[in-house]
């Protein structure tokens, strides 16, 4: 593709992420990128500056799909939609917990998957260490509004807990495998940790509800023959979407412009 040919976009998804990336797609604020369409499951009428199309549709009319609508969108079209040609960028990295899709995805083409570190940083550190040797030890803490990680497999005692807490309360322990998949709304980070350590078994996760949390938090201690590590990040929680942090839909655009061959860069 020429460095003159704007990529053509399509978006997955018109909720508290999908709105930010579309208006930002709209407005020319990303060089080199063109928003086409937006896929959604609800009627947009005249809410998206687009025209609304189903996937089949943007794999015709986009060379670029950005998922914003959760990990059931990953699972359910991923492999299709690299195999008809476009590229990914998967906003919900969670689902790649799935070890087997995972390989799907990596393995379908001509399009190419690209993941969003989201919500959480140090990930090309990460990677950088892990190419010396492996880590040790890998923890991450996420701590989060009781009510954002209520969950229908949840007994009534947990729920109680949650929602009579006063401090925090541990909501769950586990991998960076079992994490994401029991909340598939608000702990992608797990995910993208273990990408970024190449084991999402390796990466111990605890979750905790902390009615205080005015901030979401995400703790990342890691270590290993080559030195230590610990990364902390807290983001406000969206306004319309309290699972997610208001920093994830810029994460997705500074994606795009790095996709979308925006010089002078940190990558």
């Amino acid at each position: 593709m020429s460095t003159n040919t704007p990529r053509r976009i399509g978006l997955i998804g018109w909720g508290a992420i999908g709105r930010v990336v579309g208006g930002a797609l709209t407005a020319g604020e990303i060089p080199g990128a063109e928003l086409v369409c937006v896929v959604d499951n609800r009627p947009l009428g005249d809410s998206a500056p687009v025209p609304q199309y189903t996937v089949e549709q943007a794999l015709e009319h986009c060379d670029l799909i950005v998922e914003a609508a959760g990990q059931g969108v990953v699972r359910e079209w991923g492999e299709a939609i690299l195999t008809a040609g476009p590229d990914l960028l998967v906003a919900s990295t969670g689902a790649l917990t799935d070890e087997e899709l995972t390989k799907r995805l990596l393995h379908a083409g001509p399009g190419r998957v690209y993941f969003t570190g989201g919500a959480v940083g140090g990930l090309d550190l990460l990677q950088a260490v892990r190419a010396m040797g492996p880590l040790d030890e890998v923890r991450l803490t996420t701590t989060k509004l009781p009510s954002t990680l209520e969950q229908p497999w949840m007994d009534e005692k947990l729920l109680g807990r949650m929602r009579s807490a006063t401090e925090p309360v541990e909501v769950m322990t586990g991998t960076a495998r079992d994490v994401p998949a029991k909340f598939p709304k608000s702990t992608n980070v797990a995910a993208s940790v273990a990408l970024a350590v190449g084991d999402p078994d390796a990466v111990r996760v605890r979750v905790l509800a902390d009615p205080a949390a005015r901030h979401t938090s995400h703790v990342i201690e890691a270590s290993g023959a080559h030195g230590a590590y610990r990364f902390e990040v807290r983001h406000l929680p969206d306004a319309a979407n309290p699972a997610t942090s208001q920093v994830v839909p810029y994460a997705v655009l500074r994606s795009l412009a790095a996709l979308a061959g925006r010089t002078g860069q940190i990558l």
